[in-house]
């Protein structure tokens, strides 16, 4: 029979520091996944998720068994996911003042069954779809991406971003009218 998370958190806090590996086979897929919605990158994802169990494991003891150990869990992953994107925003504005081109550091692949005319609007969309993405605050990415592409409830994205249930919602709204204006013309008239 499958031991609970809480018998496992038990263990681990009791001594048997190889118990937290099943914690961490158990939930390292619903934390990458969250981890690559947030940040859009691979690298980015496997880094928040060993810095998600990293902390998790350091703050166990803070753990409190009223709440389940994937949803405490997924709270400290979004956390980690969040700095690594104000980390990399950070980053990002002092290259942006030495690069002459950033879009010269971009690796594109051509899809070979596509014409070039259609790889071009491809490339427009993608391009289109990220200068919204952008336009988006840091919590109103989170909370779009987290309902709308991690289907969660407003309450678990109040809970993941530390923010009361309405500005949970507000923000994924604004998050949704802002991506509307910056889509706009992409639409196509029926």
């Amino acid at each position: 029979m499958e031991e609970n998370d809480h018998s496992i958190v038990r263990a681990v806090l009791s001594g048997d520091k190889d118990a937290y590996g099943a914690l961490v086979v158990r939930h390292s897929q619903t934390v990458f996944r969250v981890a690559f919605r947030i940040t859009g990158d691979e690298a980015d994802a496997d880094e928040v998720v060993q810095e998600t169990f990293l902390r998790g494991y350091q703050r166990l003891e803070s753990f409190e068994s009223r709440s389940e150990f994937g949803t405490w869990i997924y709270r400290i992953a979004v956390n980690c996911a969040l700095n690594m994107i104000n980390k990399k925003k950070v980053e990002a504005s002092y290259q942006i003042a030495e690069e002459a081109d950033p879009s010269q550091q971009q690796v594109q692949v051509a899809d070979t069954a596509a014409d070039p005319e259609r790889v071009l609007l491809s490339q427009e969309i993608e391009a289109m779809q990220a200068e919204a993405m952008q336009s988006l605050t840091t919590t109103e990415c989170s909370a779009f991406t987290l309902r709308h592409m991690e289907d969660r409830s407003t309450t678990e994205i109040a809970a993941a971003l530390n923010i009361s249930p309405n500005a949970a919602k507000q923000a994924v709204f604004r998050a949704v009218q802002k991506l509307r204006r910056g889509l706009a013309s992409l639409r196509v008239n029926a």
